[in-house]
């Protein structure tokens, strides 16, 4: 049996389930007396679809989906998640942490994109510095200057420019998630151009002599900013595939699902921007050395690595745990 007929032969069930899932949260309800046989029954039903899947077709989509699915009606279950603060605890430390590992490889593809974009834009600069004037947008390309670099008038330290980064980065992520109804075409231009423009800033500081200086005041906040819009790009990328390549699903069901998905990876970067905010506003323009400002961006660097294990592990409990249940 192929992933297809597969598909065909369950998704009534699913579906049921899907409803009965969205049904009782939208009531706010438990499940009753009159209901709970039928809904064990279908929860019971996926999770062996699941355990099939997961065998048969561990790469295909339905996988991914499946996976979802019994998550959330387990939750129901045994109340996994029985206020808000669980729901935000289960949403970042299981449901944001799940999203990112499944869709990883859209996630390197963004970067990808960024990385070729800022190879490009440094190279630009390195073979002229007045295509600066070309690359960067006009206001940014006047304000920047490399000899003020760390003083009170410097390109960092001033509070426009500051203000200007954050909005741009955080206008980056929006614009690269919503690409993806574009095919994702948006998608890969807001990644490549916003690569340009840091890749154009390294070139102009490589020239000045200051580039050891130039990312010591990048990289504190730049890890955890970068790395939240490559996850905006990775969803944004994502769901342009999907409606490119639907698979066995219809372009209005992947829509639909993608953009749920692509919304929820969107949400869990808002503790990214706010962490890198503060650091960009405490730690990057204050008087340290340069190296302290290299720890510090080794720091977010191994605090982002851990969440990202220790979020890994408390989703294989809660599989272990579940396969117990079946």
């Amino acid at each position: 049996m192929n992933v297809k007929q597969f598909v065909q032969r369950h998704r009534q069930e699913w579906s049921e389930l899907e409803k009965a899932v969205a049904t009782i949260h939208k009531k706010g309800s438990s499940i009753t007396a009159a209901n709970i046989n039928h809904f064990h029954e279908l929860y019971q039903k996926a999770a062996q679809n699941l355990s099939y899947s997961q065998t048969y077709y561990p790469n295909e989509e339905v996988t991914g989906y499946l996976n979802s699915l019994v998550s959330k009606a387990h939750n129901l279950l045994y109340k996994d998640q029985t206020t808000s603060l669980g729901q935000f605890k289960h949403f970042f430390t299981r449901t944001f942490i799940r999203l990112f590992l499944e869709q990883w490889k859209a996630v390197f593809v963004a970067m990808a994109l960024f990385t070729l974009g800022m190879l490009g834009g440094f190279f630009s600069i390195l073979h002229d510095p007045l295509n600066l004037y070309t690359v960067l947008p006009s206001d940014m390309a006047k304000a920047v200057d490399p000899a003020q670099l760390g003083s009170s008038d410097g390109m960092v330290n001033s509070p426009l420019m500051s203000t200007q980064i954050m909005t741009n980065n955080i206008q980056v992520a929006f614009l690269a998630f919503a690409g993806g109804v574009t095919l994702g075409l948006l998608t890969v231009y807001v990644m490549i151009y916003n690569g340009v423009i840091v890749g154009a800033l390294a070139g102009l500081f490589w020239h000045a002599g200051k580039t050891y200086d130039f990312w010591a005041y990048i990289v504190p906040h730049g890890m955890i900013e970068l790395t939240a819009i490559f996850i905006a790009g990775g969803s944004g990328l994502l769901m342009g595939y999907k409606l490119f390549v639907p698979g066995p699903f219809s372009r209005g069901y992947q829509l639909k699902r993608q953009a749920k998905r692509s919304v929820q990876l969107l949400l869990g970067t808002i503790p990214l921007f706010i962490i890198a905010g503060i650091i960009e506003g405490f730690i990057t323009p204050a008087a340290i050395s340069l190296e302290a400002k290299y720890f510090v961006a080794l720091l977010t660097v191994v605090g982002l690595v851990m969440y990202v294990l220790i979020g890994k592990q408390l989703i294989n409990r809660s599989s272990n745990r579940m396969e117990m249940y079946n």
